[in-house]
């Protein structure tokens, strides 16, 4: 597949699709913002407590497929959910203030009775943190959480092996498909280098999922982020799925944006753009390396075919 079967008929170059699909992008993640469903989703969001990076980085060290994660009553009076039996918790650390006695000159060094301050205590209240368990949302069951957009992509894509053989490919660490329980379609796990991709989904999802995961372990590693600024998880997830949509819709393999729009609005802020705008330089240049790669790749294929079925004819 060359860069010239997939231009629109003006002939426009590759730089400049990019540049028109980031666009559509932003204008599509843009009006997300706009929808009921969108506000919805945000007073559910809200009930959900924000984590340090301490605490981010314990839960996807133990649940690398974590999407939303609460403490056991929060589940049940929070969302009408209950932690279904078995479940494996997620340790985090959680603030608590703790009473301490101490010598009173501590805190009075200028006291006037000298031997006094130094045998007076005084209570003071410190900060401390102490362990406590919470539960991804795939470790749950009861009442359904406000969502927008589709749940997953459906049907099939042309020369599906040869995409996907094309992504794998171009992937810096090696793919696996797991039986991932929950909503998470896949995870790319930094430690270990490798990227998971649930089983059982349709082609055009498999392919979403993958171009992705891929973006995430290209760019998003911890050796690629010690190159540039230390993104937090939204900017990360903002730039993989705005990569899935724009490489996929370049190629003319998928058109993500009913699941991609809604997807990146999910992990925003506020009702403005700010991660996406940030990202989105970043986005037209690896979009352009990427396509690039998988062009490369899929005529590396057709090349090995020709080859292939020369031999057979000659034999």
């Amino acid at each position: 597949m060359s860069n010239r079967r997939n231009r629109s008929p003006d002939k426009k170059s590759q730089r400049e699709r990019i540049r028109e699909l980031t666009d559509e992008l932003e204008r599509g993640v843009s009006a997300v913002f706009e929808s009921d469903a969108y506000k919805a989703f945000l007073e559910c969001c809200a009930k959900f407590h924000d984590y340090s990076l301490n605490n981010c980085l314990l839960i996807l060290s133990q649940c690398p497929e974590a999407s939303r994660v609460a403490g056991y009553v929060d589940w049940q009076k929070k969302f009408g959910r209950h932690v279904v039996k078995g479940a494996k918790g997620i340790k985090i650390l959680a603030p608590c203030i703790y009473k301490e006695q101490v010598d009173g000159k501590e805190k009075e060094e200028h006291h006037a009775d000298k031997e006094s301050a130094a045998t007076e205590k005084k209570t003071v209240e410190r900060l401390g943190f102490r362990v406590v368990t919470v539960f991804d949302v795939s470790m749950t069951e009861g009442k359904e959480l406000p969502s927008i957009g589709v749940d997953e992509l459906t049907g099939e894509v042309k020369d599906y092996r040869k995409i996907f053989n094309a992504l794998v490919s171009i992937s810096p660490v090696p793919v696996y498909f797991e039986d991932i329980e929950g909503g998470a379609k896949g995870y790319y796990n930094d430690a270990e280098k490798r990227i998971a991709v649930k089983t059982g989904m349709s082609e055009a999802q498999t392919v979403k999922t993958l171009l992705h995961e891929i973006s995430h372990a290209t760019y998003h590693s911890r050796e690629t982020l010690d190159l540039q600024e230390n993104l937090d998880r939204r900017h990360k997830e903002s730039e993989a799925e705005g990569l899935a949509f724009c490489v996929g819709k370049a190629l003319n393999i998928i058109d993500s944006s009913e699941y991609s729009f809604p997807y990146i609005a999910s992990w925003a802020t506020g009702k403005e753009t700010k991660e996406l705008k940030e990202s989105l330089e970043r986005i037209r240049s690896a979009a352009d390396e990427m396509i690039t790669g998988i062009d490369k790749a899929l005529e590396r294929q057709a090349k090995r075919d020709l080859t292939r079925a020369s031999r057979d004819e000659a034999r």
